[in-house]
């Protein structure tokens, strides 16, 4: 039964993506099984058990499974501590805590990845009024700029960091609103061994967003000190409902207790109101919705190349996280492209998108996201800042079918808006 009416041309160009991927869909569900074994040993190595469930109210001491679960996270990670909490608002808000927990008054940041992201901007202080930031505190901050190819200068890096004493070095993994490349965890472990080489006392901090296990390693293994992301995205494998994590050194952990509650009291307080579960089970399922994510990004990348049009990465090159970037080349397309795949989404596929102003941002800026969960990227969704080359940043998928349905909805709606004409 045909449950949608697509372009018989269409339909072969989806067979040739699907033929064209096979070896890399095989790769990804490599990662994907020693990642959800690694999983299944954490979680039985702590003894996981029903009663790890149960909601905490009021201060939340001696929540059993809130802590347990702290450990688990640490084993994921490879780390020798970990925090994860629904109390984070976001990716940001949890970036936030990590930079303000180990970052004092007159201490200096050195950015290895270029410009970073458009909402951290604000907390370090870049985002023109940004009353409690960073700079605000007296934390400087200071960037190397990627080369023309869009890849950090490590050779940039070593010298600015004989310069003097940074205290942390930050890295950005994931390419934001950017066309470089994201970061495998082998590019992170030379920038790591670039800032240990020249500057060992340097904390190293890396925004971990969008790339939990896309890799059998983080980058806590090849060298960081500290990594943290969202639980909206890979990590909360679809079922957290909020929250994010900070995974790393546990003198730097102990830090961030004390900034993300209050001082003398860290992770002792907190109450879970009956989303440990949730947290669990997210946890539990990442590896799986990952690998559909990846799968996504991937067939999109064949497809499109297909097609005609530019991406980045392509479908064969090795990836550090699950976002797909497409170059639609005007804004016509682009919105298209957004109307199509919100069409596709399980929750509100009869919303049409349309291009507004956000905070945190310069462009007007459009998204796909018909969700579970609100602003959930390990959901399929689609985003981009109305600006010159068009490009769509796309990324998740719950479910493979259902995200590849979600595309090829996408490119009809480029077709019927004339906005595509297939060969």
């Amino acid at each position: 039964m045909n449950f949608f009416e697509f372009d018989e041309k269409l339909k072969k160009y989806d067979r040739l993506s699907l033929e064209r991927t096979k070896s890399v869909f095989e790769d990804i569900e490599q990662i994907e099984e020693y990642n959800q074994t690694k999983v299944l040993n954490a979680f039985i190595e702590e003894r996981v058990s029903e009663t790890d469930f149960a909601g905490s109210t009021g201060y939340g001491y001696g929540d059993i499974g809130r802590d347990k679960l702290d450990r688990i996270c640490a084993k994921v990670f490879g780390a020798e501590d970990a925090l994860i909490r629904h109390t984070f608002a976001s990716g940001t808000h949890t970036l936030s805590v990590a930079l303000f927990g180990i970052l004092r008054p007159g201490d200096k940041v050195l950015v290895l990845t270029g410009t970073p992201y458009d909402t951290i901007q604000g907390v370090f202080g870049n985002a023109g009024e940004s009353d409690g930031s960073l700079n605000d505190f007296g934390v400087s901050y200071e960037q190397v700029d990627l080369l023309p190819d869009g890849t950090p200068d490590l050779n940039a890096i070593r010298s600015r960091l004989s310069w003097g004493e940074y205290k942390m070095a930050y890295i950005q993994r994931s390419r934001g609103y950017s066309l470089r490349k994201s970061l495998t965890v082998e590019e992170i472990k030379a920038l790591c061994d670039a800032v240990k080489e020249v500057s060992p006392a340097t904390v190293i901090m890396v925004d971990n967003c969008y790339g939990e296990f896309t890799q059998k390693t983080e980058p806590v293994a090849v060298g960081a000190d500290i990594i943290a992301g969202s639980l909206i995205k890979n990590p909360g494998g679809g079922i957290a409902p909020c929250g994010g994590y900070i995974a790393g050194k546990k003198k730097y952990i102990e830090k961030c207790a004390y900034r993300m509650t209050c001082a003398g009291v860290g992770r002792e307080v907190g109450a879970t109101l009956g989303h440990n579960r949730e947290l669990y089970m997210g946890l539990f399922a990442a590896p799986r919705v990952t690998a559909s994510a990846l799968k996504t990004a991937v067939y999109s990348a064949a497809l499109f190349e297909l097609l005609g049009f530019e991406t980045t990465p392509k479908y064969t090159e090795k990836r550090g996280d699950i976002i797909q970037c497409i170059k639609l080349k005007n804004s016509e397309r682009l919105i298209a492209f957004c109307r199509g795949m919100q069409s596709g989404a399980p929750v509100d596929s009869f919303v049409v998108p349309e291009p507004a102003d956000m905070p945190g941002y310069d462009d007007k800026v459009i998204m796909a996201a018909g969700a579970f969960t609100l602003g959930s990227s390990i959901e399929l969704s689609a985003d981009a800042p109305l600006r010159d080359p068009y490009a769509v940043w796309m990324q998740g998928g719950l479910d493979f079918y259902s995200a590849k349905t979600g595309v090829l909805l996408a490119v009809s709606q480029m077709i019927k808006s004339g906005n595509l004409e297939l060969r």
